[in-house]
């Protein structure tokens, strides 16, 4: 019966620990209580249990919010580093600035917070927040070549966006889910445009896409890139979905009134003494819509850049020359008129 006299026992201890003793403080058991390593809590010296102090009072330690005259000094102790350094008179360090130097600073901020906001592959991408320069009046001077606007939303299958470059080829995006850059449409022309801007990003080497509302805003990738030599070009049949815009043109037909708008469109194309092959097919399809024959284009063409205007040959990539005596260009390596 040995065994069955320690079952006894244990249950005899049991309760014991279980018990109440008149005169504790804790409430299960009735111990002495001791301070718990709960900040505001006691702790049963016999059961372990935890309770809350009734004489506990929490002390309000209220932080005192930094503002700008507290840390004056700092300030002042970072602008002298700055003026001791490489980096002295940048972004307004020294004082007595102008009205139109705070105005600019204030801009620059914006600006550099704004084109965090541009969605890209941060996996394979390392881009800067935003390329900013300045004119010599301390002015920022904007980085944008060119922008698209979604002004609807019913695509139907055609639409395309082309980024040229000449010598470094084309770049297709469309709208097919199913390309690899191919856009999708979303609920809201927003969504859409949301859509093509990361769609660019992910597959670009020619621009960085910001996106502002429905508006896209298109940067050079690389530094040794000229604004006036990039292309960007919108086909989309049908009702006008998106349109295509450099240095605050409209580059689509559709658009054109008169005459005026065509030689607008056309020294906007000769900026940089080339004209693509998309270039030639918004030209073109302008004549289309004005009755432009190709002999008034080439005397335009001749008028405002001269006989050393180039043609990118759409066969072989190579610049064709232009032969005025036969209001046509020539490509040499290919043998053949463009």
């Amino acid at each position: 019966m040995a065994g069955f006299g320690n079952i006894r026992k244990g249950r005899r201890e049991a309760v014991e620990n279980l018990g109440f003793n008149e005169g504790g403080d804790c409430p299960r058991c009735g111990g002495d209580a001791q301070p718990s390593n709960m900040n505001g809590y006691l702790n049963c010296v016999s059961c372990q249990h935890d309770w809350k102090d009734p004489n506990f009072v929490e002390e309000s330690n209220n932080m005192e919010i930094p503002t700008y005259h507290q840390d004056s000094q700092k300030i002042e102790d970072f602008k002298r580093e700055i003026e001791s350094g490489s980096l002295a008179g940048v972004l307004g360090v020294e004082n007595n600035l102008s009205k139109v130097q705070e105005e600019s600073l204030a801009r620059l901020e914006d600006k550099w917070m704004t084109g965090m906001q541009g969605h890209f592959n941060t996996a394979t991408e390392e881009r800067k927040p935003l390329m900013i320069s300045f004119d010599d009046d301390d002015n920022i001077v904007s980085t944008e070549v060119a922008a698209l606007t979604v002004v609807a939303n019913g695509f139907d299958g055609g639409e395309e966006i082309r980024l040229e470059y000449p010598g470094r080829g084309t770049e297709f995006y469309c709208f097919n889910v199913n390309d690899p850059n191919g856009w999708r449409r979303g609920r809201s022309a927003e969504d859409t445009a949301r859509s093509i801007t990361n769609t660019i990003n992910n597959n670009s080497e020619l621009v960085f896409a910001t996106l502002q509302g429905v508006r896209i805003s298109f940067e050079l990738r690389h530094d040794d890139l000229k604004p006036e030599s990039l292309v960007l070009f919108v086909d989309d049949p049908g009702g006008t979905d998106i349109i295509a815009e450099k240095n605050g043109i409209v580059l689509d037909a559709r658009n054109l009134q008169d005459f005026e708008d065509y030689k607008n469109i056309v020294e906007l194309v000769l900026e940089d003494g080339i004209i693509s092959p998309s270039e030639d097919q918004l030209l073109w399809s302008m004549r289309q819509q004005l009755g432009i024959d190709d002999v008034y284009h080439v005397q335009m063409v001749l008028e405002m850049y001269g006989e050393d205007t180039l043609k990118e040959c759409t066969s072989c990539g190579k610049m064709a020359q232009l032969y005025p005596e036969y209001a046509a260009w020539y490509c040499q390596d290919c043998e053949e008129w463009c």
